[in-house]
């Protein structure tokens, strides 16, 4: 089992920038691929990127390609999410998922293990 807590959320304006943080902990077998994910409020939960913990290999969404960068620090284990030029449609809540799987997949199922989600808001 992993445990996973995600920081860095808040109010941002239109243009601006966030990076969120996701402290990882647990089981290093049970953690391959750290994704985040986002839920707006009356919608499905989406993932935005992975990166694979021990290659480092990332995958983001075309509509965050350019301005979202995955990244991760093995020392402090921790996965971040730098957020640039963020648009009113990035705003969600905002989670961080781990899975068993190498592979980056993109649907919730194949996650186990979530943390609690951090809040971000793009209003002017």
């Amino acid at each position: 089992q992993v445990s996973l807590l995600e920081s860095g959320g808040g109010l941002v304006q239109p243009g601006g920038s966030l990076r969120l943080s996701c402290a990882v902990s647990g089981r290093t077998s049970s953690r391959s691929t750290i994704a985040w994910f986002r839920q707006a409020p009356g919608k499905g939960r989406e993932f935005v990127a992975g990166i694979g913990w021990s290659v480092g290999q990332t995958y983001h969404i075309d509509s965050v390609k350019g301005r979202f960068s995955i990244s991760r620090d093995n020392a402090k284990n921790i996965v971040y999410l730098q957020m640039n030029n963020l648009k009113s449609e990035d705003a969600a809540t905002y989670y961080c998922a781990a899975s068993t799987n190498p592979r980056i997949r993109s649907f919730t199922r194949d996650y186990s293990d979530w943390g609690q989600g951090t809040q971000v808001t793009v209003s002017a």
